[in-house]
């Protein structure tokens, strides 16, 4: 029997981590197509609305519903704006390892909306599913998430040479350039990778329990 992941909502001080809904279509399609997204990500481009449908829709929901990982939007408490998603994937349920992945609005960045969402994901993965290992990956030439994961109190165990492809805007990307695959191109890159365990948290747990913790997320088995 394969092992899922529950339907959840997770709450910090100033966020809410939850399901996507139909609704976030055009803040997930607006968020996605910032260059600073797009360099680091594996993802379509251009990110339109079809392809963020398609994302709410079919490929978090599969991805949940396989016991792969699990997706979450990342909301701010007072205002429900989305601030980011969080994820898990490659789950191996015999090690109880995960590796996530996150990214952050250009509109939300520098108030540490990541670092926060990103603890309150190792926190419930570790307390609330047992977990023992949360890996993350970051691009070479990728400073921020770099400082993110140290934020995290991650430590560095390597890195996987050549194994990222990222994207650098052509010369004249302004200009129309079909050939040019819409103003980017692709780099090869080496991966850092860095890892999390239940033990680099200690005394934290604490932190989101006051914030309200864990709640149920019925609405996402209408969507499986």
């Amino acid at each position: 029997m394969t092992s899922t992941f529950p339907d959840i909502s997770i709450s910090t001080d100033r966020l809410v981590l939850r399901p996507f809904e139909e609704e976030d279509i055009p803040a997930l399609t607006e968020m996605m197509a910032d260059d600073q997204i797009t360099a680091w990500m594996a993802q379509p481009v251009p990110y339109t609305e079809a392809v963020a449908r398609r994302f709410i829709t079919r490929r978090a929901p599969m991805l949940r519903g396989s016991g792969q990982g699990i997706v979450f939007a990342v909301t701010e408490f007072l205002t429900q704006r989305l601030v980011g998603i969080v994820a898990l994937h490659g789950t191996d349920w015999r090690v109880l390892s995960a590796e996530a992945t996150y990214a952050t609005a250009s509109w939300a960045r520098g108030e540490g909306y990541a670092s926060e969402s990103m603890l309150a994901l190792a926190q419930w993965l570790f307390q609330d599913q047992k977990f023992e290992r949360m890996e993350l990956r970051t691009p070479a030439d990728n400073t921020a998430a770099q400082q993110v994961t140290q934020k995290l109190g991650c430590i560095s165990e390597g890195v996987l040479r050549n194994a990222w492809i990222a994207r650098t805007r052509t010369e004249g990307w302004g200009t129309p350039r079909p050939e040019a695959g819409g103003g980017w191109a692709e780099i090869r890159t080496d991966l850092i990778v860095w890892s999390l365990l239940p033990e680099d948290l200690d005394g934290a747990f604490e932190q989101l329990a006051e914030a309200g913790g864990y709640a149920p997320y019925p609405d996402w088995a209408q969507r499986d």
